[in-house]
């Protein structure tokens, strides 16, 4: 009888997630939920359309309705005969919830939504449930021609982690309040809630303070948030249902602090001074002396109550010790104390700042090199290294599991990595790993992490977006759904809806090139930079020295994105062809770029456009070649002669970026090679 029950649950979840399946095939939902059930209704979207929240007051539903009701105005054209949520009577959309959410980790989300023909239902447990629901309400709309209608679905949903988090990095290069708040904008339509901001590091400190002014005053070059602009962003993320973790990264990436004050230093006589550069530097504050602790306990006096949320990252990592090493004092201390690696050291720092943080009433979470067996495992593990670095199978993740400690993700989510939104994907936070109850319970969730060495305010968006709403569905959804190819072609409608929100990350790749040309026609530069993307793993900025914090990030490597997009489409075109489907689309893709770089041609160079000239003029070549053979169906051994040779060079990267078609081209060639007769 067991078994029979446990055949009977094995078929009906597959049965189940087959249905699933096949629904995501139809709605253009990110991230997916967790249930989604069709019936035959359908709620047209006119004038009359109205809104009620039959709860107690909350400013974030008030806050999400009233968006909600101005993002479906502006994608329909309706006009709306009453424009906010209604009061003491019910609304078409009806909005229930039990409380107002006060914002931790313990923060219940999940939602029902019900569309029927003249209703539609919201029901959760907290007001930041009933958010949810409203941002999967705005993916639900669609229209013939005659009308917008949101399709009749049942919907019960609830996040699979607790901790869907973006850190951005403002150190390396400061980003603006704007574009701090439309991110943010852009994580709570992807259901994400916990904003993670790097605030200090070698290149500048962020953060005002009223008690250490000579940190911003020397090391910030003037860009920093006062306090009331810090008040303002937590506000607004708390409104969103976001919660806002501040990273002061010590006792590494010290190089600013110890700019604006010496005396910190580890190392006596050093010339401290702003980093310019990126990568790992030796300036690391002296875990030695008391005024160390004096400084950060006044420090983290000042700046906790900016920030409610009792978890507070003091990074802690790439601390490699040097000036530790070369120091006599500190050598003399580590003997004293019996501290016997630097790894100690920094365990005793640790310690101390957890104590400090804790008459703060927060929690001290760090990267994962503050894993140590002294570390009390009441720090919270934010693990960003995995097998790669010879860790066990699964990273810090799943050893600071094991191990007692609560842990959140990075590993596989380094998004200025500028990897394929698939890899991400492709990334199970848990995998097959068995785990307790109690363990799972500590793996908190993830975060996608956008260092901002190479991102400025121009470009950042397209650095994060909308690879990032698919990591933010494998944060939310059902470890089942995994499919790439479906996440794409949702993703492609998400990425423009992130666009009707107001992020920048399309629009401003014409910008760039714009300003490339001079502002000539970009159509040309525009198909090439669509078949392109920016070197990978850092290989762009290689060990941190080819760039400064100040040098131009305009061009074209910054209007280039991870994915691109006509790559994507021609390599999946000549895999069909190659198996013996048509060529039309091959084709012309081929007689495209020809034309384009005809067009190219004619445009009057400069030094930024110029040395794309030879790519652009080996892709034509070998696009006008393969052309031809398609055509006529024919192909000269000369031709196959030139086509290997100027693959070689197309191999090659030029100005940061590395053409995304070769292996595509080479396969078409083969197959030409193989079918085509000789002239």
């Amino acid at each position: 009888m067991k078994k029979i029950i446990l055949l009977i649950i094995i078929n009906l979840t597959g049965v189940l997630g087959f249905a699933q399946e096949n629904l995501s095939t139809k709605y253009d939902l990110m991230p997916w939920p967790k249930d989604i059930k069709e019936h035959p209704n359908k709620f047209v979207i006119d004038s009359s359309l109205t809104i009620s929240i039959t709860s107690n007051q909350s400013e974030r539903v008030e806050h999400a309705a009233t968006q909600f009701l101005r993002r479906l105005t502006n994608r329909t054209g309706v006009f709306l005969n009453e424009g906010f949520p209604l009061e003491n009577k019910k609304g078409d959309i009806q909005i229930q919830f039990d409380e107002v959410s006060k914002l931790d980790i313990k923060n219940n989300e999940s939602y029902t939504l019900t569309v029927e023909d003249s209703t539609i239902k919201i029901s959760a447990k907290t007001d930041i449930g009933a958010t949810r629901a409203l941002a999967t309400l705005l993916q639900l709309v669609d229209h013939n021609a005659t009308e917008y209608f949101i399709p009749g679905v049942t919907i019960s949903d609830e996040p699979r982690f607790v901790w869907r988090g973006l850190m951005i990095d403002v150190s390396r290069h400061f980003q603006p309040i704007d574009v701090l708040k439309r991110n943010l904008d852009a994580m709570a339509s992807m259901k994400m809630n916990v904003f993670h901001w790097h605030l200090t590091d070698d290149q500048g400190i962020r953060i005002e303070s009223k008690t250490y002014p000579k940190l911003t005053a020397l090391a910030s070059d003037g860009l920093f948030y006062t306090h009331e602009q810090i008040k303002d962003v937590v506000a607004y993320a708390d409104r969103l249902g976001i919660r806002v973790i501040p990273e002061i990264d010590v006792p590494g990436h010290a190089t600013a602090f110890l700019t604006a004050y010496p005396e910190l230093g580890s190392k006596d006589d050093y010339d401290y001074s702003i980093e310019r550069f990126s990568g790992v530097f030796d300036p690391t504050l002296n875990p030695t002396i008391d005024i160390t602790y004096t400084f950060l306990e006044n420090l983290f006096a000042e700046i906790t109550p900016l920030f409610p949320d009792e978890y507070f990252h003091i990074g802690g990592d790439e601390n490699e010790g040097k000036h530790w090493d070369e120091s006599k004092s500190i050598q003399k201390f580590k003997k004293k104390h019996g501290l016997k690696t630097n790894h100690d050291l920094q365990t005793y720092f640790n310690v101390k700042l957890e104590k400090i943080l804790n008459k703060q009433g927060k929690k001290l979470m760090g990267w994962d090199e503050i894993m140590t067996p002294d570390m009390p495992t009441s720090a919270v593990i934010h693990s960003w290294r995995g097998e790669n670095e010879g860790l066990a199978k699964g990273g810090t993740l799943i050893e600071a599991a094991k191990q007692g400690y609560q842990t959140v993700l990075s590993n596989g989510f380094y998004i200025d990595r500028m990897q394929s939104v698939a890899y991400h994907y492709t990334i199970e936070p848990i995998g097959d790993v068995k785990l307790t109850n109690a363990e799972r319970e500590r793996i908190l969730g993830g975060e996608a992490t956008m260092w901002c060495e190479l991102a400025t305010p121009l470009t950042i968006d397209s650095r994060i977006w909308p690879r990032t709403a698919a990591i933010a569905e494998r944060f939310w959804s059902p470890k089942e759904i995994n499919n790439v190819d479906n996440m794409r072609t949702r993703l492609e409608v998400v990425s423009f809806n992130l666009e009707e929100l107001g992020l920048a990350h399309i629009k401003n790749r014409a910008v760039i090139l714009r300003g490339m040309t001079n502002h000539q026609d970009i159509s040309s530069l525009l198909s090439l930079s669509n078949l392109c993307e920016p070197l990978k793993i850092y290989a762009r900025n290689l060990d941190g020295i080819e760039y400064k914090t100040y040098s131009p990030f305009n061009l074209f490597a910054d209007a280039c994105v991870a994915d691109a997009s006509d790559a994507l489409k021609f390599n999946k075109a000549v895999s069909k062809f190659t198996k013996g489907g048509a060529s039309t689309s091959v084709a012309n893709y081929l007689q495209k770029w020809t034309n384009d770089y005809k067009a190219f041609s004619q445009l009057q160079k400069n030094p930024k456009i110029t040395p794309l000239e030879p790519l652009f003029k080996n892709l034509a070549l070998v696009s006008e070649l393969l052309s031809e053979a398609i055509q006529t169906k024919k192909i000269s051994k000369e031709s196959i002669q030139t086509i290997g040779n100027t693959m070689i060079l197309l191999r090659e990267p030029v100005a940061d970026v590395e053409l995304m078609i070769v292996d595509a081209l080479n396969d078409l060639s083969q197959y030409c090679e193989s079918n085509y007769s000789s002239k």
